[in-house]
């Protein structure tokens, strides 16, 4: 497949228009993004959407998935999901759905930006039997130099507590203890100490069909186990400002993002490798 160019030239089209339109968000709802640091959105894709790309993004995360250890043999990164990443790189249906203008309008007037490009996306899917996903914040592992950043988290399926749903530290976008450590046994540990100390107020709920989250990227989070018999299966997305600057790495986990979501760039930079396009 060709590589995208990082100018904004017009992304791929869906024939679904609940991927293509606009979808209305509420003062209430960015307020609560801007307060809290993440926001539940309901109806923001229908059943009939989700039920056409799911198993293409099934499909390639099966055929891309290197974990094949038993999960009584991982560690508690490796129990929490299969992850595979950057999956548009390796179908088209795939790129429709990331480049949705729908989905990346939404992250942009969140952001209160007024243009957004791809970072890239990621499949996380839980095993049945699959451990939980330890707090951490996703931007521990991205060197930007904003906040500008979100990951939006769909699920595939209606998704029940007993599945493990994301669930959210209300307000912990500011709290800047804990920001240096990975997922990890340690930052599920210390970070659940940490935030109950500073009465920062979880929000665990379900997730019904079609109904997403958009979480900034300093915004602390976990998932509990998945005790059903079925995959959780979700995609997620994270858009960045199109005017971001990458800063110098400070851990390593960092250094490797730069390197492989966004090849040729290099700190004080734009954000602007082929693999990062602008999706509005």
């Amino acid at each position: 497949m060709a590589a995208l160019d990082s100018s904004p030239a017009p992304p791929p089209r869906s024939t679904r228009p609940d991927l293509e339109t606009g979808y209305t968000l509420s003062r209430s709802d960015i307020a609560h993004f801007a307060e809290h640091g993440f926001v539940k959105l309901k109806n923001v894709l229908s059943a009939e959407t989700i039920a056409e790309y799911e198993p293409e993004i099934t499909g390639k995360v099966i055929e891309l998935n290197t974990q094949h250890l038993p999960l009584e043999e991982r560690d508690t990164y490796g129990k929490a999901f299969l992850q595979v990443s950057n999956l548009w790189q390796d179908s088209e249906r795939v790129l429709e759905f990331v480049s949705s203008p729908r989905l990346a309008r939404i992250a942009a007037q969140l952001l209160g930006v007024q243009s957004v490009r791809l970072y890239h996306d990621q499949a996380l899917y839980k095993e049945s039997g699959g451990g939980v996903t330890p707090w951490h914040a996703d931007q521990y592992y991205w060197p930007f130099t904003t906040d500008r950043c979100v990951t939006i988290w769909v699920p595939l399926q209606d998704t029940p507590m007993e599945m493990g749903p994301l669930s959210f530290a209300a307000g912990s976008q500011a709290f800047e203890f804990g920001r240096d450590l990975p997922i990890s046994d340690e930052s599920e540990r210390v970070l659940q100490e940490a935030l109950a100390e500073q009465n920062f107020t979880e929000v665990s709920e379900p997730y019904e069909l079609g109904e997403v989250s958009y979480h900034l990227g300093w915004t602390f989070h976990h998932a509990p186990p998945n005790t059903t018999g079925i995959p959780r299966r979700v995609m997620t997305v994270i858009y960045v400002d199109a005017a971001m600057e990458i800063s110098a790495p400070v851990n390593a986990n960092q250094v490797a993002d730069l390197a492989t979501w966004m090849p040729g760039n290099q700190p004080g930079e734009t954000v602007s490798s082929p693999l990062n396009p602008v999706v509005y």
